[in-house]
């Protein structure tokens, strides 16, 4: 509950919702940078899968530790605090690293076992854009002017 005092002051609510949807932000973006570090750790150390993977959507064998170390970088950038601008980036560069991982998958006619690789994808892209949609003000980058 917000007092008269706080009110007056201009301190900002702290509401159910707001406390919701501050659970709920964290919940993606802890949750996407651990499928971004643990997909880079699969990458870095070729896990079953991973080599055969990029050979079948046709991706140099090199390819994989660029992915890798932009997935861990980008996940760094989303969860310390400040750097609103490199935020930015690190989402776009998330939603094109999965966005297009989905495109290759669908385009190369490989699902995987249940269409996994196109659910997982589809899946992380969704968590990208809920982690980028949830996050707090002083998390964003707003152009000022």
């Amino acid at each position: 509950m917000t007092t008269l005092t706080e009110r007056a002051a201009g301190l900002p609510r702290t509401s159910a919702s707001g406390r919701v949807r501050t659970i709920a932000y964290w919940a993606c973006t802890v949750s996407l940078a651990f499928m971004m570090i643990s997909g880079a750790y699969g990458e870095y150390t070729h896990q079953y899968g991973t080599l055969e993977t990029h050979t079948i959507l046709g991706y140099p064998t090199y390819f994989i530790s660029l992915i890798a170390t932009w997935k861990v970088l980008g996940s760094a950038a989303i969860l310390v605090p400040g750097f609103a601008r490199l935020k930015e980036w690190a989402y776009a560069g998330m939603f094109f690293n999965m966005s297009g991982a989905f495109i290759s998958h669908l385009v190369e006619h490989d699902y995987g076992s249940a269409g996994m690789h196109l659910t997982v994808t589809a899946g992380i892209c969704a968590l990208v854009v809920a982690s980028w949609a949830l996050r707090p003000a002083d998390r964003s980058f707003v152009r000022a002017g």
